[in-house]
């Protein structure tokens, strides 16, 4: 557990559920427990909660979203990679979701502070500080084709606009673009949580039958 700041220096730690303090400025993988992550991002929503329905579309639910569409991209992908992409939001359990207009008024600050969160993340995983290029690639892009389907399903944009913003799904069918949609239906925030652990415990799981790290 990280060290306590003198009480002169300004608090720069969270107090997690677990019992933990994450340092923002100098994260720890020590510091990093999967509840606190599912609990997090199970209660921080997408669209900073301007979506339908009775319940927020929540960053848990998401990240579990954007995993099921990287492994319709990319049926071989490795058990590592599907962990990290199921992960690829996590630091925002600590920072929010930042709508990206807000993100890129931010600029560099916001970006330093997830970094470091990510590779603490990575680090408590047993996960390579930073992706492949084609991994990356492959989230980012999975990560857009949630959005898509989120901009259009839950938060009121029209195709024609959402294709304009996002760009329609390349290399998807419009019978896979169906399937996913049914995947975006807003759960109780205990329901994200849960299929966010499950489905982490479902990988880590895999990734001991096949000798991973």
């Amino acid at each position: 557990m990280c060290a306590e700041l003198s009480s002169s220096s300004p608090r720069a730690w969270q107090r997690m559920l677990s019992g933990r303090r994450l340092n923002l400025l100098d994260p720890s993988p020590l510091d990093v427990e999967l509840s606190d992550i599912a609990h997090g991002l199970a209660r921080v929503a997408r669209w900073n909660g301007q979506t339908i329905g009775d319940h927020a579309f929540s960053v848990a639910q998401h990240c579990v979203v954007v995993e099921e569409i990287a492994l319709m991209l990319k049926p071989d992908l490795d058990i590592q990679w599907r962990m990290a992409i199921l992960l690829h939001d996590a630091p925002e359990y600590v920072i929010g979701d930042m709508i990206s207009p807000f993100k890129n008024v931010m600029g560099g600050t916001y970006k330093a502070v997830e970094e470091r969160l990510h590779h603490a993340i990575h680090g408590a995983f047993n996960l390579p500080p930073d992706l492949p290029v084609s991994i990356a690639k492959l989230a980012k892009k999975a990560d857009i084709i949630s959005a898509y389907l989120e901009a259009i399903h839950l938060a009121g944009f029209s195709k024609a606009e959402a294709d304009k913003i996002f760009g329609k799904p390349a290399k998807v069918t419009a019978e896979q673009l169906d399937a996913l949609a049914a995947s975006i239906e807003p759960l109780p925030t205990k329901d994200a949580q849960e299929a966010f652990l499950a489905r982490f415990a479902e990988l880590n799981e895999a990734r001991k039958i096949v000798g991973g790290r």
